[in-house]
């Protein structure tokens, strides 16, 4: 079984060797043991659980998300698939109301660039800070 420093687990994953560290102290992951000058080592099993946190941040999953479906993997009998997909619907669904807020932002600052000339004069006519100044600017 071949141990790996957390320098080159820090670099297989493209992150800094101070997530890892964070990663550890949070409870996510934790080395397997140390070696006699005191670094970290990481064994197959780790690099495992990391490519496991890793794939559920990439989708958007919270470190505190994580966290759970961490415990669900190691405790899988005691859960139901429903779990597990009910932790997705709940983040697919912050999403989606997210997407909504950025989509009434892309409305919004569309609607003032449009009504705006652009032009190189004193902006003390500018439509775009009349339109923010006015109380319908956010309507």
């Amino acid at each position: 079984m071949t141990l790996m420093k957390i320098g080159e687990v820090a670099k297989q994953f493209n992150v800094k060797a101070d997530t890892l560290r964070f990663y550890e102290k949070n409870g996510l992951v934790g080395a397997s043991g140390r070696s006699q000058s005191g670094y970290r080592l990481y064994n197959s099993d780790d690099i495992q659980r990391l490519s496991f946190i890793m794939r559920a941040k990439a989708v958007g999953f919270s470190l505190a998300d994580i966290q759970d479906l961490l415990s669900i993997e190691l405790d899988k009998s005691n859960w139901a698939c429903a779990d597990v997909k009910n932790m997705v619907d709940t983040k697919l669904s912050q999403i989606e109301a997210k997407l909504a807020e950025l989509n009434r932002f892309r409305s919004s600052l569309k609607s003032l660039s449009d009504a705006c000339c652009g032009g190189p004069d004193s902006a003390e006519y500018c439509s775009i800070l009349e339109a923010l100044e006015s109380q319908n600017a956010t309507e």
